[in-house]
């Protein structure tokens, strides 16, 4: 099927004198996680994973991935004329690169402009230059083939209730306007979609897990204008937007409105606004470009959503510890990752304040979780021995927070080389834990405390060590993030982040442990500012696993500590049974 999709793509290829056909997998907001109508990259390559890029030639085709997909990739293209080429894997071409040396002088590219960042058409212009190789950004050929292309979604738009996020629509617009003002600038087009839900404190469920929807915003001194389907907004929600001074409009407009807009200075991010989008601005206007100011507006948590993310990772804790216990306790060989990963998903749904998962639970048994974003499905399906891990990268979105966590768990006999991987990898998520660090470090300073104990015996994991996550928002959210490419981004108080490094082994076993952390202030000496990590996940970590040997005493009295914490806040909230399970889980090693 995926070949046959393929070629009929050469066949309208060929009819727009194309050469090449680039297929990412991002949206017109450059998401993470996109809708299905937008899935063109999965459509004509038959690869599910978030990220990762194809390419069609006349003659041969390619898709391009990151570490976290390496093995699923090669399973899922393994019967398709598509080539898997492993990004910043050694002698491994960027997409790019590929297509430059694979096309001929005077070649034409053809793209859909509304899923390519203004940023990304200046560097292909950049590589493909020298051959005069020109790209056609009106192409959206996968559209024309795809017959049964589900819709662009239209779920409902909830208002996220101020006790939750701390601020009103009114303050951020002015907070925005003041560094807007800072940049020389009067507007503001902001095109990603967390930015937008958290700028307007609204929420929607138009990407599975991600509570976002989708809309443009234009902000200046005398208005906002949302732009979105109209259908959305319910009267009450209407009203309220209204006397906020928020003015609706629909969708599809704001191509036309950006061609008659009236600005002197507009401030765009050119990593999130389209090529299409970015060519409709009027000529007229200058633009200022950088980070969307929004972007890191949100990731800098105010007081109140600081209190809420600790309450929500209490009640969290709560769910985690009735689920480890019954994992603990049940008979091993009549479990599932299905079974285990519903059993978590119906706790979690009793929560006052529950919205559904985070994101696809990564519920892994032994060999599958080696692949790191692995999904279980009714055909991979596996089912629990007595031997080996399990693993469980979970998380929930709550009103009052979102949630990430990976816990590992003994299932029963572990060999010497998983009871060490699983140590190494604690200790590295132990070690950046306890780090306390001067103010004006990126996550890249800080990255190679997690992996210096893998690297110890020549293990690495091929992704980041943690990423941004946000307030009833997407789980991986920017501008910070910990990982060993460079960021520019310091690390700055009220950020939350990840911790999750991890060993993953092919057809043996994979590793992972992860908390969540937010960055706060530690002491001030006449050097500067010092910070360090409040840990926010309230889980017990297994420690039957750990072989004690390995680790440092000051590693061990963390671990302790953090255990004692656990205990503290949970204990209150469980039964007889629940309790003497976690006290036990929890005991000093």
């Amino acid at each position: 099927m995926i070949n046959e999709r393929i070629n009929k793509l050469r066949e309208l290829m060929k009819k727009e004198n194309l050469s090449a056909y680039i297929v990412p997998s991002f949206d017109a907001h450059k998401s993470e996680y996109v809708a299905q109508y937008w899935k063109s990259r999965e459509f004509i390559s038959g690869f599910t994973g978030s990220a990762g890029t194809a390419v069609i030639l006349e003659n041969k085709s390619g898709l391009w991935v990151d570490g976290r997909y390496f093995i699923q990739a090669e399973k899922q293209i393994k019967n398709t004329e598509i080539e898997l080429f492993k990004m910043g894997q050694p002698g491994v071409p960027s997409f790019a690169e590929w297509i430059n040396d694979n096309l001929s002088q005077n070649s034409n590219i053809g793209i859909d402009g509304k899923t390519f960042s203004v940023k990304e058409i200046r560097d292909f212009k950049n590589t493909f230059e020298k051959k005069n190789i020109q790209i056609k950004f009106e192409m959206d050929l996968i559209g024309e083939l795809w017959d049964s292309r589900p819709k662009i979604p239209d779920s409902p738009v909830i208002d996220h209730d101020i006790k939750f996020c701390g601020k009103s629509r009114k303050e951020k617009k002015e907070e925005l306007l003041k560094k807007l003002s800072e940049k020389g600038c009067d507007s503001s087009l902001i095109s990603s979609l967390d930015d937008i839900a958290w700028f307007l404190n609204l929420r929607g469920n138009d990407v599975n897990n991600n509570p976002v929807f989708y809309s443009y915003c234009y902000v200046d001194k005398d208005n906002t204008f949302l732009f979105i389907s109209e259908s959305k907004i319910n009267g009450e929600l209407s009203q309220k937007l209204s006397e906020d001074g928020i003015k609706v409009k629909n969708y599809t407009e704001i191509f036309t409105f950006m061609k008659n807009a009236d600005s002197e200075n507009l401030f765009i991010d050119p990593e999130k606004t389209s090529y299409s989008l970015y060519m409709s601005i009027n000529k007229n206007i200058k633009i200022t470009e950088g980070t969307n100011l929004t972007t890191l507006m949100k990731a800098l948590k105010n007081e109140t959503e600081k209190e809420n993310l600790r309450n929500a990772n209490i009640r969290d804790g709560i769910y985690m510890v009735k689920f480890l216990k019954w994992i603990d306790e049940s008979d091993k060989t009549e479990l599932s990752e299905i079974k285990a990963q519903e059993k978590l998903i119906s706790l979690r749904a009793q929560d006052k304040y529950s919205k559904g998962s985070s994101f696809d639970y990564i519920s892994a048994y032994r060999e599958n979780a080696a692949m790191m974003h692995y999904k279980a499905t009714k055909d991979s399906d596996k089912k629990f021995e007595n031997k080996g891990f399990y693993l469980l990268d979970s998380g929930e979105q709550y009103l009052d927070g979102t949630i990430d966590i990976t816990r590992t768990v003994k299932i029963g006999e572990l060999t010497e080389t998983e009871k060490r991987d699983y140590t190494l990898v604690l200790k590295g998520m132990i070690n950046l834990s306890m780090i306390k660090f001067l103010h004006g470090c990126t996550g890249t300073n800080l990255d190679i405390l997690a992996r210096r104990p893998v690297w110890k015996y020549g293990i690495d994991y091929k992704c980041g060590t943690g990423h941004g996550v946000g307030f009833f928002l997407n789980v991986h959210e920017g501008p910070q993030g910990i990982r060993m490419q460079y960021s520019p981004f310091v690390l700055e108080e009220g950020m939350i982040l990840t911790n999750e490094p991890g060993i993953y082994i092919e057809n043996s076993h994979g590793i992972r442990t992860e908390n969540d952390m937010i960055v706060k202030k530690s002491e001030k000496t006449e050097f500067g500012q010092f910070m360090e990590f409040e840990t926010l996940t309230v889980c017990p970590i297994d420690t039957r696993p750990i072989i004690k040997e390995l680790m440092t005493d000051e590693e061990i009295s963390w671990l302790n500590s953090y255990h004692k914490s656990v205990y503290d806040k949970l204990s209150d909230y469980l039964d007889e049974n629940e309790k003497k399970w976690l006290e036990n889980a929890v005991k000093p090693i």
